[in-house]
Order: C-alpha cells, then sequence, then structure tokens
C-alpha cells in the first residue's frame, strides 16, 4: 500500500494543470493543442500504473479518482461532441453526363486472302466491325448491346438485359441472344480459335449461328459433387425463327443445356456439357430436334500460364428435320486443339466432318493455323483450310482456302467471347 501511496503522490504532483496565459487566438489554439497532447500522455501514463496496481490486488480507488478527474480536465478543454453528429458535407444532387455513358467496344476484323482453284477475287475482306455497348442499369441488372457492320449492311447481333443475384442462385436475361447450344456457338466470330465457326455449325444453325429473340434462365448449382464437380444449367424458350432449322417460322422453340466443371489438378480442367433441342413450324409441317455434346480440355500450369497452355475441345451435334413426319438424323462435329508455345505465339488446328441436310453426302475440312498476339488489342492469324465436298457420284472436289487475319480492338472489352 506505501508503494500505491507513493506512485499516487508523485502523479498527483505531475497532472497539477499548468496556468495559461492570456494570448491573442492563434497562440491560444496552439497552447490548447499542446495542453491536449500533455493530458494525453498523463493519461496514458496513468492508465498504465492503474493496470499495474490491479494486477498487483492493492488498493486503486484513490488511483480511479485521478483518473476521472483527468478525463474530466480533457473534456474541459475539448468538449465533447454529441454521438449523432457528422461534419457537414455537401452533396451534389445533379449526376455527371459521363457516368451516363455506357461502356464502348469496337473490333475490327480483316483478312487478305487467296484461293484455289482460281481465279483470284476478292482477296481483301473486310468481313466486320462489331460494336459492344455494356452498362450497369442500375444495381440490379445490366445490359449488352452488339451491332455488326459488314459486307454492306448492319446486323444485331445481340441486345438483352440480364439480371444476376436472383434467388436460388439464378440469372435472367430477355432479348436477343446467341443460344447455349454446345460451346462455340455461343463465341463472337472474332474470338474464335479460328477465323470461322466450325463446319457443322455453319450446316445446322447458318452462317451466322444460333441466335434468336427470347428468355434465358441460367442456374449454377449451389454445391458441388463427387471430385468437386461444378455444375450449372439453362434454360432458353426462343423464337424458331432460324432459317436452317425452322424454315424461319415465328413459333416458339426450347433449348436446354447441362454444363459440368471439374479441376482435376492444379494444371488441368475439364468441362463437358449436353444440348437438347426443339422447335415447330406449322406453316411448313416441319418439326426440328436436335441433340448434342462438347468437351474441352485443358492445361495451363499455374507458374507458366503467360506461356504455356494446351486446350482440346469438341463438339458433335444430331439434327433431325422432319416434315410431314419424314426425315433422318443428320451427324456432324469437330475436334480443335489449341498449345501456347510462347507468350505471344498459338499453333492450333482443327478438323470438321458434316453431313448434309439436303443430302446424303458429307463434307470434311482440315484447318491449321498460327496465330501471333501482338499485345492485348491485337493479334494476326495465319490459317489454311483444305475442304472436301461431293462433287459427282463417285468423285469429290476440294478446295483450298489461303489467309492472314487481322483483329484489332478498342475500349474496355477486348476480345470478347460473348
Amino acid at each position: 500500500m506505501r508503494t500505491g501511496l507513493r506512485y499516487l503522490a508523485v502523479f498527483t504532483i505531475w497532472i497539477i494543470p499548468l496556468p495559461v496565459q492570456a494570448q491573442e487566438v492563434p497562440q491560444r489554439a496552439d497552447s490548447l493543442e499542446r495542453e491536449i497532447r500533455i493530458l494525453k500522455a498523463r493519461l496514458d501514463s496513468l492508465q498504465q500504473v492503474l493496470e499495474q496496481l490491479v494486477r498487483a490486488g492493492e488498493d486503486t480507488t484513490e488511483v480511479v479518482d485521478e483518473l476521472a478527474a483527468l478525463r474530466a480536465a480533457a473534456r474541459a478543454v475539448v468538449p465533447e461532441q454529441p454521438a449523432d453528429t457528422t461534419p457537414e458535407q455537401h452533396v451534389i444532387r445533379s449526376r455527371s453526363l459521363s457516368r451516363l455513358n455506357p461502356e464502348i467496344s469496337v473490333t475490327g476484323d480483316v483478312r487478305l486472302q487467296g484461293n484455289r482453284p482460281g481465279p483470284q477475287e476478292n482477296n481483301v475482306d473486310v468481313r466486320e466491325f462489331s460494336f459492344g455497348f455494356q452498362s450497369a442499369l442500375d444495381p440490379y441488372s445490366n445490359t449488352k448491346i452488339f451491332f455488326s457492320f459488314g459486307e454492306g449492311h448492319v446486323g444485331l447481333e445481340e441486345a438483352y438485359a440480364y439480371w444476376t443475384g436472383l434467388p436460388g442462385g439464378l440469372r435472367l436475361d430477355i432479348g436477343r441472344f446467341r443460344l447455349q447450344a454446345g460451346e462455340l456457338n455461343r463465341w463472337h466470330l472474332h474470338a474464335l480459335p479460328e477465323s470461322e465457326y466450325p463446319l457443322v455449325l455453319n450446316e445446322y444453325f447458318g452462317d451466322d449461328g444460333l441466335a434468336s429473340e427470347g428468355v434465358s434462365l441460367y442456374w449454377l448449382a449451389p454445391v458441388t459433387t463427387v471430385g468437386g464437380g461444378v455444375h450449372e444449367a439453362w434454360g432458353q424458350v426462343t423464337l424458331a425463327n432460324n432459317t436452317v432449322l425452322f424454315d424461319g417460322g415465328r413459333r416458339l422453340s426450347f433449348l436446354g443445356h447441362l454444363n459440368s466443371f471439374w479441376q482435376l489438378n492444379p494444371s488441368t480442367y475439364f468441362q463437358i456439357g449436353g444440348t437438347a433441342l426443339y422447335g415447330e413450324n406449322p406453316d411448313a409441317d416441319l418439326r426440328t430436334s436436335a441433340f448434342g455434346t462438347d468437351l474441352r480440355i485443358t492445361w495451363r500450369p499455374p507458374e507458366r500460364a503467360l506461356y504455356r497452355s494446351f486446350t482440346l475441345r469438341g463438339e458433335g451435334f444430331g439434327v433431325r428435320r422432319r416434315i410431314g413426319g419424314v426425315g433422318a438424323i443428320r451427324y456432324g462435329g469437330y475436334v480443335s486443339a489449341d498449345y501456347q508455345t510462347s507468350r505471344r505465339v498459338h499453333l492450333g488446328g482443327r478438323f470438321d466432318y458434316v453431313e448434309q441436310l439436303d443430302s446424303d453426302e458429307h463434307i470434311w475440312a482440315v484447318v491449321p493455323q498460327l496465330t501471333w498476339w501482338q499485345s492485348e488489342w491485337v493479334f494476326l492469324r495465319a490459317e489454311w483450310r483444305h475442304l472436301s465436298e461431293s462433287a459427282t457420284v463417285i468423285g469429290r472436289d476440294s478446295s483450298d482456302l489461303f489467309l492472314i487475319q487481322i483483329v484489332w480492338s478498342i475500349g474496355p472489352h477486348k476480345h470478347e467471347s460473348y
């Protein structure tokens, strides 16, 4: 107890307030600031002494009284602010016009090409300029709009609004969009691993692929399965207006797509999916059904992800168009590979095979390619396509296309797949 009284005597003398002489306003402000610092230092020291006395089991009543007195002295120097007091802020009620603008991207796609057999014509193909507009509409929804300009016409590729974070992990899309039929149909033309869509997509869905107006619902399963599998599903209801599948009808078509993913190891990723599609055109007495499967395996070592990767993908489709209840199933598919040899260079190719919808003949093609990424915004591709198709009952015709493709992009969304 005597030790505690000695501490108390020392600190009682130490915390006697210093006299403050009357000064001018700036000098008094400096003096008050110094006094606050002194009081804070004394408060911290006294708090430490109090903790030591409590641990020693000594009487701390007088020390606590001195601590309360010191706090009262500090409040006298700087009065305590009310708890609900907030600094005055200047709120700008008007919105900046630049914040209302969507994100705009433009992609150019030009090809220099030659063909065999001749004649050589249309050797410079300004194939497409694609304009993309993307923006958040509000905290709950977003929109994407894509126009393409090429070959003297303007086309609306996609224009849809979508809502994410819905109950049950759902996403809702409404508008015009490319359907989730396999994997590559969803991709935009300039983002493909080769310069053209595979033959099976061109033959069964048309040159522009499968796109239409409607509603799409996406669901991600909330749990993983054996082996860490992640699963997702699409249900899409759109107009059955595709000219190849439905002869340009206006009834509804229904598509379902399932996808499953597995991370086999830190470097290897595997995906497999399945698609089913059905639609009618009563005016042509036509009923069309299609089914397909797709798979992809990607190797990308984390320590060398910028310099080495390999992707093997493939898709297969079966399509049956029944006119008056009669129609055979046609099959087609492709296998493609892409190997990244360095940070800028990709080497790959594709093999296509497809049975024609309107005959018993088939077409096949081999498409090797070499792509050099000059930067994130520009790539150049050298490609050769060897095509074989039926000409007569006993013979086939072959042709070759050699091309250099140059693709560049400006804006925040460079070479977006979709």
